[in-house]
């Protein structure tokens, strides 16, 4: 067996990354189309020097709006002028190989725990396989490495460990407002310390020590050209009103084989802290506000998942036997087989992915309205333009010169305007009453929209174009 293991590790870290290079579903199936958008206002910061403080590409660009996740936008947008569209697919690749060794290692795959490791790795890749390449993923990777620098510092009494979390925190906090949840990840973890000391629970980290570091971390989650901006559009788009009407933010469905797997893997963390009679407050801890968290969304069905993976390889762990020489082994065997892959994901890039934009622009136009918006920048139809929210980031990239009545920036236009948009397109209040449709002089809704079929039999409307995608309507010059 212990020959299966280097293969096994190559295959295991490459094969999400090279089956997204066949697939190419990050063009063709994105489901929340955030990386449009980000795409957009990359572009603009290339182009403008600045970064956004007011709703571009908007129909409402006199509202505040700030890029919190700016970093990933000029990241993404460099890889854009550099690659063209073949930096989404590029981006995904690597967040799957990634994503990969590092569940590999939270499940104690350096640590004795080799074929375990390997199957929880598959597992937690299966129920994370949707996951699409925007600034979310980082999120994803970098609250698993934060588990994996805290449960180490923790086994090995390591300070200096823990005083990369300052300097990871500053980085994350300008790639996604979701580091707020590691900062409460710390918070929790200087709780823990400071309770099993009450307990007198043996510890090898001191409370004030920790308490410095984490207050450094805190300050450099400031270090972002919005300050404490971020906080801020974490805490609106998080608690919002209409997010009962956003599928990301609603609650698991265990509709999918995904959802039950999760459950198992949240379940068998659990069991096997039961199992080993564990007094682990800071494990405990982490699982239980990680399951409530991804149970009440399921966007960030991440965070249990994780959880999960760190700890059972944690409470499950067995040393290697034959002391620190044959841990470094196993080290270098992990971090050479990862090198070997990222060779492989590089070459099937190379290879699989096309480089001709219209091939890449076909597959987009599988799920996104290619057609329509070239019949409305050839036909310079008139605007305002009214567009169907998942498309709205889209246009921004594809056609920037027509302003969106509303796209998935939650936190520019707000909950009343997300919950009125809902309502109507639910038919839950008549579109007369939406100013966004009774002004607008340009439709663009998917073909299967129940409020497409409705507006074509209107009499103030006239369909002008439509295909297997999307249907363009436009308002008729008499009643």
């Amino acid at each position: 067996m212990a020959k299966l293991r280097i293969p096994a590790m190559v295959v295991l870290f490459s094969a999400a990354a090279v089956a997204e290079a066949f697939r190419l579903t990050s063009l063709s199936s994105l489901d929340n189309a955030d990386i449009w958008w980000h795409l957009s206002a990359g572009l603009w910061m290339l182009q403008h020097h600045a970064l956004p403080h007011f709703g571009i590409f908007s129909q409402s660009p006199a509202q505040p709006w700030i890029a919190s996740s700016w970093a990933y936008e000029l990241s993404l947008a460099v890889a854009y002028k550099l690659v063209g569209l073949r930096a989404i697919p590029w981006l995904l690749m690597c967040f799957k190989a990634a994503l990969a060794v590092l569940t590999f290692l939270l499940a104690g795959g350096m640590r004795g725990r080799f074929w375990l490791a390997i199957g929880l790795s598959v597992v937690s890749q299966y129920i994370l396989g949707s996951v699409q390449p925007g600034p979310a993923y980082l999120s994803i990777l970098f609250f698993g490495i934060e588990l994996l620098i805290l449960l180490e510092a923790r086994r090995t009494g390591n300070l200096r460990l823990l005083w990369r979390l300052p300097v990871m925190f500053a980085l994350w906090a300008n790639l996604h407002v979701q580091f707020v949840y590691g900062v409460v990840v710390l918070i929790v973890f200087l709780a823990s310390v400071a309770l099993e000391k009450s307990l007198n629970i043996s510890s090898s980290l001191r409370g004030e020590q920790v308490g410095r570091i984490v207050g450094a971390s805190l300050v450099a989650t400031l270090v972002t050209p919005y300050l404490y901006g971020p906080y801020e559009v974490f805490l609106k788009t998080t608690f919002s009103s209409a997010n009962k009407y956003l599928p990301d933010f609603q609650a698991l469905g265990f509709r999918q084989a995904q959802d039950y797997l999760l459950l198992l893997l949240a379940v068998s963390a659990f069991l096997t802290l039961g199992l080993r009679r564990s007094r682990d407050v800071f494990l405990t801890a982490i699982l239980v506000f990680s399951l409530g968290i991804s149970f009440y969304s399921q966007r960030d069905i991440w965070m249990v998942a994780l959880a999960a993976l760190a700890v059972i390889g944690q409470v499950a762990r067995r040393e290697v036997t034959s002391g620190s020489d044959e841990r470094a082994k196993v080290g270098r065997h992990v971090w050479m087989t990862a090198a070997v892959a990222a060779a492989i994901v590089i070459i099937v890039f190379l290879l699989r992915v096309p480089r001709n934009r219209e091939a890449l622009l076909a597959k987009v136009g599988q799920s996104y309205p290619v057609a329509a918006l070239d019949y409305i920048r050839s036909h310079q139809l008139s605007q305002p333009l009214f567009n169907a929210y998942e498309w709205g980031g889209f246009i921004t990239w594809y056609l920037p010169e027509c302003p969106v009545a509303i796209d998935s920036r939650a936190d520019l236009y707000g909950a009343d305007v997300v919950t009125e948009y809902s309502k109507v397109m639910n038919a839950e209040v008549p579109y007369t009453e939406y100013p966004a449709i009774a002004d607008a002089q340009t439709i663009i809704l998917p073909k299967k929209a129940n409020l497409a079929a409705a507006l074509g039999s209107v009499p103030r409307f006239q369909v002008a174009y439509t295909d297997e995608v999307s249907v363009v309507l436009t308002r008729r010059s008499t009643p």
